[in-house]
């Protein structure tokens, strides 16, 4: 057996740089086949208690294995109603695969790489779960967010039996699988395609819908007849780092910057209606999985020289492992030990430059990251005509405003126990919108462990309601 991963074929980096085209290209039947060779079945499956939907991992590869890919697909889908996303985005090397047996002496199994090729390969056409038939419905559901904890749970209800609406203040579906995600790491045909087998069990997505504004809650529970609302609209309001200069022309964050390329398709200016200005010189201030995402972006628009601006050293960097090298291999250029503390303009009110401050790391902070501390004297100015704040999002406070006895923490979050089960009776909330920005398939698990609370909810006041 080989302690080695099967490797996953790319574009060449000269190449990618130049368009938004996917990465990663997959596995061919045969290198799928050669890597589940390599999964060891093990009864106890650990693998399995670093995923967060509960996939039957080794099931699956099995299948792969003795080459019966819609039987893996099958599996697959009896938890995770999203698989080529997750395949594609989700750090399986820091839950599933952290757990793999073959890991303790090689590299893991790569979980990820089957979860997506078997995704891929059925093009999900015999491996459909079909709707539930229950008539009349078990009970009315909103959802709010059209994000992964929000498809999820969507998924898991309509399957129980539920009426299901999805409302989404965007013009699309997905969440940030739609707007933060690049195309080259996540195509949208992918995500539209996994959208669309939802709506195939039932689950209504109604678009342009704000809720706070086009609808609160307590009009969805009183006057349109929902049973249960989930609360699922993520952390779409972007930090800023305060500090002169972030008013200019040129400085974005980059949610905003992600959200015009991505979903208003700014790359493909102007037959798109949306601008993007990327500049020459692009600063991106963060290094967590968004900054790389934003950095390589602005590669792909133009840009001749981009730089990640991050006052720790590599050690500390958030950013997946392979998202930094991806990142270096297509030219991005890290500036590290740097931290920015002034944005300087031109006499017409556009970036020119970055003023930044050289910073030492010292001992350990309550993050388990050395803290960085600013070295005097040590100011310089980088040369850029963009710059691009990457460094973290907090929820949106419409819903929680707009929703009497909804109880958020100091931070704004919606506070919710581990089903999501809310201060407000009959209201359920989950993903980022809870535990602040995080992962895709830690906020589809929050969607799944909601649903079945939902579920519960319902019936046990159905119940009631007969006695």
């Amino acid at each position: 057996m080989s302690w080695v991963k099967n490797k996953m074929p790319e574009q060449a980096p000269q190449e990618r740089r130049k368009n938004f085209s996917e990465v990663a290209l997959g596995y061919a039947p045969d290198t799928a086949q050669n890597e589940a060779k390599r999964c060891l079945q093990c009864k106890t499956a650990p693998c399995r208690q670093g995923c967060p939907v509960g996939i039957n991992i080794p099931e699956f590869i099995k299948h792969i294995k003795e080459g019966n890919f819609d039987s893996a697909i099958t599996e697959i889908k009896t938890k995770n109603n999203l698989p080529a996303v997750c395949g594609r985005v989700c750090p399986q090397e820091d839950q599933c695969e952290k757990y793999c047996i073959v890991g303790k002496r090689g590299e893991p199994v790569a979980i990820g790489r089957l979860e997506r090729f078997a995704a891929d390969h059925s093009r999900g056409a015999e491996s459909k779960t079909p709707a539930s038939t229950n008539e009349p419905y078990l009970g009315k559901v909103a959802i709010i967010g059209a994000g992964p904890a929000g498809l999820a749970a969507a998924g898991d209800l309509a399957r129980l039996g539920y009426k299901v609406t999805v409302l989404e203040a965007l013009h699309a579906p997905g969440g940030v699988l739609m707007y933060g995600i690049p195309e080259f790491r996540l195509p949208k045909e992918i995500v539209a395609r996994e959208i669309n087998e939802l709506k195939e069990l039932g689950v209504e997505i109604m678009v342009n819908a704000i809720v706070g504004k086009t609808f609160t809650i307590d009009e969805l529970l009183k006057e349109e007849g929902y049973d249960s609302v989930f609360i699922s609209t993520g952390a779409g309001l972007p930090h800023f780092l305060e500090i002169p200069g972030e008013n200019l022309n040129g400085v974005y964050s980059a949610n905003e910057f992600l959200t015009r390329v991505n979903l208003m398709k700014a790359y493909k200016y102007p037959a798109s209606g949306t601008p993007v200005h990327a500049g020459e010189n692009v600063a991106v201030v963060g290094a967590g999985n968004v900054a790389m995402d934003a950095a390589r972006t602005a590669l792909r628009l133009g840009a001749g020289n981009v730089y990640i601006v991050y006052r720790r050293s590599e050690e500390e960097m958030p950013a997946r492992a392979e998202e930094m090298e991806h990142a270096k291999e297509e030219g991005v250029q890290f500036r590290l030990l740097t931290n920015p503390i002034a944005v300087i303009g031109d006499e017409k009110g556009w970036v020119k430059g970055l003023e930044c401050i050289r910073m030492e790391l010292g001992e350990a902070d309550a993050s388990g990251r050395r803290k960085p501390s600013a070295i005097p004297s040590s100011n310089f100015i980088l040369d850029v005509d963009t710059v691009i704040m990457a460094i973290g999002q907090g929820p949106n406070p419409l819903v929680q405003q707009t929703t009497p006895g909804l109880e958020v923490d100091r931070r704004g979050n919606i506070m919710a126990d581990e089903n999501g089960k809310t201060s407000k009776d009959g209201v359920f909330a989950g993903g980022d919108i809870v535990t602040g920005a995080a992962t895709v398939i830690l906020a589809m698990g929050a969607g799944k462990k909601a649903a079945l609370a939902i579920h519960e909810y319902i019936q046990k006041k159905n119940t009631a309601k007969r006695i």
